[in-house]
């Protein structure tokens, strides 16, 4: 593993260069306006419909235009040329600076992160706590409403192969010696105890996978200190290097890859399909039981 987090910088840019895949609230605070970074709410579900937003804030809409929806999976990443579309409309540049955040806290934001990682973009980061942190800081919101006026962006999108990975590299991956593949859903429904809640789904996980719940690597819905997500990636990959990430439906496996990148890891793949593929009625093997580590403390 990498111990030094700020590799990740990026290069400088309009809002300066990032301090790593994650920043602060008072961070981003600092360079908020005209010549600042490009911030994104990703928010999903129930929390798209906050009453207000960070100023400026423009809809990373990953339930909606920012996902695949040829298919019948939930989630999964668009193609390139849609991709770009996208994120010309939200008037990105190649060579802006991006923000992402959710209502959440560090949900949905993990994943928008990771797709534009996916799609050859890296001045990008998460705001740790997400709305929350910045709601709690005191700091400015505006009244969520239509999305703000901008002009187009010159974003193009260059997909790197191996970051999002299907089936067959993950059956792959829990074949071998040098890779780990962590299911980041709870332990309930990693162990076959709790129904899956999208209906037709089998029960249980991936034989060989170990099981990190996403909320384990978060304290009071910030991302934990680095220290304690090196322990925690250490204590169920050991000595392996390359880390498969997996959930439901693709977004909280990102969380998991956020805390990875943090802890110092480098060989990261998200499974696009997640359980919502995996789980489905076929010859991919399911077993139910606890076969992980225990819960970080």
């Amino acid at each position: 593993m990498d111990d030094d987090i700020s590799a990740y910088s990026g290069r400088e840019g309009l809002a300066g260069p990032l301090p790593g895949p994650l920043v602060g609230a008072d961070w981003l605070a600092a360079r908020l306006g005209e010549r600042g970074p490009v911030v994104l709410d990703a928010s999903v579900g129930a929390h798209r419909v906050s009453e207000q937003r960070i100023p400026g804030a423009r809809p990373f809409d990953i339930d909606g235009a920012l996902s695949d929806h040829s298919g019948p999976l939930p989630h999964t990443l668009p193609g390139a040329d849609r991709f770009t579309e996208e994120l010309r409309s939200l008037g990105v540049d190649d060579t802006d600076t991006v923000v992402v955040y959710d209502a959440a806290g560090i949900y949905s934001s993990a994943r928008a992160w990771w797709m534009l990682r996916a799609m050859g973009f890296d001045r990008a980061a998460v705001l740790d706590g997400g709305l929350p942190a910045w709601t709690d800081a005191g700091l400015p919101l505006e009244d969520a409403g239509p999305a703000p006026a901008v002009a187009r962006g010159d974003f193009t999108a260059r997909p790197r192969a191996g970051l999002v990975v299907g089936s067959d590299e993950v059956v792959a991956a829990l074949a071998d010696p040098a890779a780990a593949v962590f299911d980041a859903r709870s332990r309930e429904r990693f162990s076959g105890a709790a129904a899956e809640p999208r209906p037709g789904l089998r029960a249980g996980h991936m034989p060989g996978a170990v099981n990190l719940p996403f909320g384990e690597i978060q304290r009071d819905g910030r991302m934990r200190p680095v220290e304690e997500l090196r322990a925690a990636f250490a204590a169920l990959a050991g000595e392996r290097e390359r880390l498969f990430f997996s959930c439901g439906s693709g977004v909280t496996a990102c969380v998991l890859t956020l805390g990875a990148e943090l802890a110092g890891y480098r060989e990261l793949a998200v499974y696009d399909g997640s359980w919502s593929e995996w789980g489905l009625p076929s010859g991919l093997p399911v077993v139910t039981g606890a076969e992980s580590g225990g819960p970080l403390r």
